[in-house]
């Protein structure tokens, strides 16, 4: 007699009972509808929500770009302010002293003047120090303005009067009476002078 040939009739039953309860449960037809259109809603409202979703996206990073490109430009407009002050420090640090070095500067040139008639010895000593202080302004990017015969400049000259002749022409500095200088192109001190004017009656 076989082992399965022994099993009881209450064995039998068991095991039918237990695999009915490991079996998946059956559907019904309104229960498989129900879920078929959830399963639809829930699809069509995300294919309703997604363009949206993308549109709200795409915005956010034209916004983004938009302040990088913003940033980026704020940030050379900044670097090149930075340079261009570094360069105006390093071109214009010692205009102050310079500046106080012109009277002195004038000084010579008078006294140069004066000593026209004295010992040669007295001149040429005048001369030579007037020469290496003048070099030492130069070498710092100090400029003399020669105004003599040129037409008159109000952004070079000071005009202190003006002068009837017929010698000039009218409008031309006749006398400096006192150099300008520029430092590296920017006016320091505009050159004193006196302009020629047409004589009255002409």
């Amino acid at each position: 007699m076989k082992f399965w040939d022994k099993m009881t009739k209450k064995d039998k039953q068991a095991d039918a009972l237990s695999k009915k309860e490991h079996s998946a449960p059956e559907i019904t037809a309104l229960e498989k509808r129900l879920a078929e259109k959830a399963a639809q809603e829930s699809d069509d409202e995300e294919a309703g929500e997604t363009p949206v979703k993308i549109v709200d996206a795409r915005e956010q990073i034209d916004e983004l770009n938009t302040r990088v490109l913003r940033l980026t430009a704020d940030y050379d407009n900044y670097r090149k302010r930075a340079q261009r002050e570094k360069e105006d420090v390093r071109q214009f640090a010692n205009q102050g002293l310079l500046e106080k070095l012109l009277p002195v500067l004038d000084n010579f040139e008078m006294a140069i003047t004066a000593v026209k008639e004295a010992d040669p010895s007295i001149k040429d000593g005048v001369q030579m120090i007037y020469d290496q202080l003048f070099a030492v302004l130069k070498d710092s990017g100090m400029e003399p303005i020669d105004a003599m015969g040129e037409p008159f400049d109000p952004n070079l000259h000071e005009a202190l009067s003006q002068e009837e002749t017929s010698d000039a022409n009218e409008g031309a500095v006749v006398q400096q009476v006192q150099r300008g200088y520029k430092l590296n192109d920017r006016l320091v001190r505009p050159a004193r002078v006196v302009v020629a004017k047409a004589p009255v009656g002409e």
